[in-house]
């Protein structure tokens, strides 16, 4: 038997509005995103120790370590992600732990983790691209449309300067 409440709320999408609005529970908004800024920050303050650590300890230039720090940081995040903790990370920090790169290795490590038992190639490698093919499209489609618009304002200025 159909309760009555349901047919008017599916029949009227300003009720169902209404009743979703009322139903929602508040996000602490302010919180969460004190809680991105920390974490999002505590991530970053590490990737500038490992940066200062390979210059001064391998004397690196600064353009020089920007890799093997980015390396590092996967690794750690992959660490993590195996043995649980950056779930816990992400929970509490929210964005602050999936914006950095960090957060792209925790999202690939964790669908490999996930379909281990399907096979190294199929489990692991199919579904771990499945989760990460889309966030590479765009970064490298984003990547040449920014090129592409440096490049043309490029040639505009010269054109325009004369030279």
């Amino acid at each position: 038997m159909e309760h009555p409440l349901t047919r008017d709320v599916l029949s009227d999408p300003e009720a169902y509005q209404r009743l979703a609005r009322d139903r929602e529970t508040p996000r602490p908004v302010l919180l969460n995103s004190l809680r991105a800024f920390l974490v999002g920050g505590a991530i970053s303050l590490f990737g500038q120790l490992v940066t200062d650590f390979y210059v001064h300890v391998f004397h690196f230039s600064p353009k020089e370590a920007n890799n093997p720090t980015v390396a590092t940081l996967i690794f750690f995040a992959v660490l993590l992600t195996g043995l649980g903790w950056y779930d816990r990370i992400g929970q509490w920090g929210g964005a602050g732990a999936i914006v950095p790169v960090t957060g792209f290795a925790n999202t690939m490590a964790s669908s490999a983790l996930d379909h281990r038992s399907e096979g190294y190639v199929l489990g692991v490698g199919g579904n771990m691209f499945k989760v990460a093919g889309p966030v590479i499209v765009f970064g490298v489609v984003s990547a040449f449309a920014v090129v592409l618009v440096r490049s043309l304002a490029e040639l505009l200025v010269r054109g325009a300067v004369g030279g």
